[in-house]
This record gives structure tokens, sequence and C-alpha cells, in this order.
């Protein structure tokens, strides 16, 4: 099984215990911020090594390094291939600094785009900028008229809508 199997497995368990799993998350959560915390206090430098020598740098689990790694894909210059991961392979962490402020903003996650570290890589207001535009670019615009409650379900189901799709609307 590979890593991300495993951490997927781990971090997403339908059958775990729903209070070890939000205990795992918020242990997870310390963590990722105090490693977002190194990394943001010198952005331009590319941290690279084995995914195990990244667990053993940040004092984290190789399961929390691989989360770790999920979750930071997104946002680097190149992105890892995660599913392919062992804890040998050589990985990098060089990201780009506004991608992962607004990939921080997409998953709601404010205990990182709060962080102090960001100060010194945008000013306040480019920072709320940034907030503004991520959120902006998320804002839903519905085409065309809307269904009226009453009217024949889009469907084709040949019901009204409202009890057709349009039940939980």
């Amino acid at each position: 099984m590979s890593l991300i199997s495993e951490w997927r497995d781990m971090a997403y368990s339908a059958t775990a215990n729903k209070g070890d799993l939000q205990r795992l998350w918020q242990d997870y959560f310390q963590k990722e911020k105090e490693i977002y915390a190194q990394l943001l206090a010198d952005p331009d430098t590319e941290v690279k090594g084995t995914v195990e020598e990244l667990a053993e740098k940040y004092g984290i689990t190789l399961m929390y390094m691989t989360g770790f790694l999920d979750g930071i894909n997104d946002s680097l210059k190149v992105a890892n291939d995660i599913e392919a991961m062992e804890k040998d392979t050589e990985v990098s962490l060089g990201f780009d600094k506004e991608k992962l402020f607004r990939n921080m903003v997409d998953a709601k996650a404010d205990w990182l785009y709060g962080l102090p570290e960001w100060d010194d890589i945008y000013s306040k207001e480019e920072q709320e900028e940034l907030i503004k535009d991520q959120k902006k670019s998320h804002t839903f615009v519905r085409e065309g008229r809307k269904v009226g409650r009453n009217e024949p379900c889009p469907c084709g189901s040949g019901k009204k809508y409202k009890n057709c799709c349009g039940r939980d609307a």
C-alpha cells in the first residue's frame, strides 16, 4: 500500500472512532501550522529531501508528512508524484507564494493564511485583496432563468419541480 493510501485510510476512516479522528486532525493541524511557519520564514528557499528526511526535519511522523505533502502539492511550483510516493522518494517543497496563500483561503484554513509570517511576504492590504479575489472566484452565477416550483422538472421526469429535483433545493 502506498504512503498516500495509508494516510487517507487513517485520516478519512469511516470506521474510526470520531473522537480519535478529531484528536488526530487537531494534532495534525498544529504540526502543519508549525511547518508552514518555518517554510514562510524563508519562502524563497526550496526545501528538498526524502519524505522520511523531511518528517525527521520537522519532527513529525511519516504519515503526517505524507498528509502535509498531499495538502501542499497543489501549491508547489513542480508537483510531487504523491500517488507513487514512498518514504525514500525525493520530494520538493518549493511553493508558489500566491498560489499557496490562495489555496489556504480556498480551504478556509484561516489558521494558516492568518500566520504572522505572511506579513513579511504580503502587506495587510495585499492579503485582504488576495482573500477577496479568491473568495470572489468561487461566486456562482446562475445562467438562464430560475425554474418555478410548480413548473415541469427540467430533468424530464414529468413531475413538478417541487416534487422532483427541487425537493432538496
